[in-house]
């Protein structure tokens, strides 16, 4: 079931640069199901053989990072300064359980991300956004020296979230941007395709679609689909354009975002493909964020690019929502796109 294969890779921890554990359980998983190898940033390229060999090359992708933190520097109270990878809002930070993955010992330390209190703030000072430089990670160590034995320098963290469900239709987890679209993949490579397919599972996409940049290098291909996450806002107090996309309304095909133009005849044929097999579909109201489709779409000779993504409520965040028809629904559409590419 594509729920639990979403919670699996969710529980998962993997920021940008640190996409091994991920990395490892997919290729378990697809393994016998098709051809694999690991380029040399780390993303998994796979080759999975269809009922025919289509004249030109599709590729579909997703990543496998996470946003999260990385240690900067272990202050003389024995807490820790660090660094955003990824854009994480600092205001979703403060008080939040981590887990820091420990290079010298191998373990995982709990901690939690603490600022300066309240009554030490200037009148200016908390009226004021906090900043992430603010703020610190403390492990309950005593001091430096025993935070040293513990951690170093460039050791990750990440958010603690459980897997919840909420109500009968939601799901609230991290990193379902992008382990959704990883799921979804998995679930195409190990089931029944009509064309040979590439997929690739991206890394360090949250830092700058630097894994997206290589691979779509090595594979070269004429088309792509791109699946991702996206900020949806639709909840009380905002409206029109401002909602951006909604839950429950089914996946979300973008005509234009900060990266990217997307191919517009790609763009109508997947609201064709929606409108055709009663699959809900929407796109989003502003042009904003952006994905790997901006490295993709401009590698080598140029490659025809479409992005399907799910509608998110606090993304980036430690508590990512989204609705679970949805995702049934983008993997359907992407399945029919994926067969209606080559006839163009």
């Amino acid at each position: 079931m594509m729920k639990e294969l979403l919670k699996e890779l969710c529980l998962i921890d993997g920021v940008s640069g640190d996409e091994k554990d991920v990395r490892d359980r997919i290729t378990a998983l697809i393994d016998g199901y098709c051809e694999w190898r690991i380029d040399p940033l780390g993303s998994l390229i796979c080759f999975k053989k269809g009922r025919r060999s289509p004249e030109k090359k599709l590729m579909i992708c997703a990543h496998m990072d996470e946003v999260g933190f990385i240690i900067t520097y272990i202050r003389a109270d024995g807490t820790l300064s660090f660094g955003e990878v990824g854009g994480i809002d600092p205001s979703v930070i403060i008080g939040r359980q981590v887990t820091v993955r420990s290079s010298i010992t191998g373990e995982k330390l709990y901690g939690v991300v603490g600022a300066t209190a309240v009554h030490n703030l200037s009148k200016d000072e908390r009226e004021k956004a906090p900043k992430t430089d603010s703020l610190y990670i403390d492990i309950g160590a005593e001091d430096r020296e025993a935070a040293e034995k513990l951690v170093a320098q460039g050791d990750c963290a990440y958010f603690v979230s459980d897997f919840t469900e909420l109500g009968e239709r939601r799901i609230k987890a991290k990193a379902i941007d992008d382990r959704a679209g990883c799921a979804m993949m998995i679930e195409m490579i190990r089931g029944e395709i009509e064309y040979d397919t590439w997929f690739v599972f991206n890394v360090q996409e949250e830092i700058g679609l630097r894994g997206s940049t290589a691979s779509a290098f090595a594979v070269a291909p004429d088309f792509a689909i791109v699946l991702e996450s996206t900020t949806a806002a639709d909840i009380e107090g905002s409206s029109g354009a401002k909602r951006v996309c909604e839950l429950g309304k089914g996946p979300v095909v973008s005509f234009m975002d900060r990266s990217t133009m997307y191919d517009r005849e790609l763009y109508r044929l997947a609201f064709d493909i929606a409108a055709g097999n009663g699959i809900p579909c929407q796109t989003k109201s502003v042009v904003a964020g952006g994905n790997d489709a901006g490295a993709i779409h401009i590698s080598g000779k140029g490659v025809r690019t479409v992005a399907v993504s799910l509608p998110c409520r606090y993304l980036h965040s430690p508590s990512c929502v989204i609705e679970y028809a949805d995702m049934e629904n983008a993997l359907a559409l992407v399945k029919i796109l994926a067969e209606r590419i080559h006839g163009l």
